[in-house]
């Protein structure tokens, strides 16, 4: 058993609080379903951490001492406080929670984050939030490693463990980005080979998917760019320096050059990916199903709608979950 000598503990202030009322610490124990003794070894160890005597218990009834007296006061307001932790615990009330440390992936950290924290903001009014944006994989580390308590993220089977819970929110197609006006004719795989092809680096989750898509169709394309930002890859499709594979997500991302590209079907067997929140599981009880209560409309208002409109043929497989 853990020696609790010298430490405050709640049990220690309940059995204080309870032979304070009772007057003595035989009252105490039966009101407690303790033991006559484990009473009075918790109010022995109470009295050592705090210092002075709390309670004299030579009088009948045990009195409080002056010291007990003031203690009783920070004692009751502890206990009121605890009472109250336990029952808004106990309901799910997660509305005073206090820290939230939020991890996003860099794909929704210009219009859908903002969003999300702007309405969470509200709700939770005394909430202090702590958001980091990155790479999935980071983000995952950050979660096991208890950095952050929430993340959304790109999931698969090696990023889910047992201690997780997984809200699935969004998938999304991989597509090809091509140069305006590009014709692709009849064999769209074997002219986009003939133009260079711009990797999304494999340091990235997205990447090493990419690259491991390609091999599984057996298609080798050139290595001569390895690029890790949308903006930037999508800046040489529009000036017509080759070709991508990436996700409506990163071409919505880097819009400013969505005129001067073409986003087509993915020439080879298809491909996708799946966005979840994931958190440490039973963790933040009901918050990750609020924070997906949220999330849903939003992505549907911020991505699904905006790209099924400009690109129609989306539709079936870029959806909420």
């Amino acid at each position: 058993m853990t020696d609790t000598a010298g430490r405050v503990t709640l049990w220690g202030i309940e059995v204080f609080l309870a032979v304070a009322e009772e007057g003595s610490v035989s009252a105490a124990a039966r009101r407690l379903g303790a033991s006559p003794s484990g009473v009075s070894q918790q109010l022995s160890n109470l009295e050592t951490a705090l210092g002075p005597t709390l309670i004299d218990r030579t009088l009948r009834p045990a009195q409080l001492t002056v010291a007990g007296g003031i203690f009783r006061k920070r004692a009751m307001r502890i206990w009121t406080e605890a009472q109250s932790a336990r029952a808004e615990l106990a309901a799910g009330d997660m509305r005073n929670l206090t820290d939230l440390r939020l991890g996003m992936i860099e794909d929704f950290d210009a219009d859908v984050t903002p969003r999300l924290l702007s309405s969470m903001s509200e709700e939770l009014g005394d909430c202090r939030f702590l958001l980091e944006t990155g790479a999935s994989h980071r983000l995952f580390d950050h979660l096991e490693e208890r950095a952050l308590d929430v993340i959304v993220a790109v999931d698969l089977a090696e990023t889910v463990a047992d201690w997780t819970e997984v809200h699935p929110l969004l998938e999304e197609p991989f597509v090809a980005a091509v140069p305006k006006g590009f014709e692709t004719g009849e064999a769209p795989l074997e002219r986009l080979q003939a133009l260079p092809f711009i990797h999304y680096t494999e340091r990235h989750l997205m990447g090493r998917q990419i690259s491991a898509h390609l091999a599984r169709n057996r298609v080798q394309l050139g290595r001569r760019f390895e690029l890790d930002s949308y903006h930037a890859i999508m800046a040489m499709v529009a000036a017509g320096a080759g070709w991508t594979i990436l996700t409506p997500l990163g071409y919505l991302r880097a819009r400013r050059f969505s005129d001067a590209a073409d986003i087509l079907p993915l020439p080879m067997e298809p491909m996708s990916r799946r966005i979840s929140l994931i958190a440490r599981s039973g963790l933040l009880q009901e918050m990750p199903e609020r924070l997906v209560t949220q999330l849903r409309p939003l992505l549907q208002e911020m991505i699904v709608a905006p790209a099924v409109e400009r690109m129609p043929w989306l539709e079936q497989e870029l959806r909420i979950l």
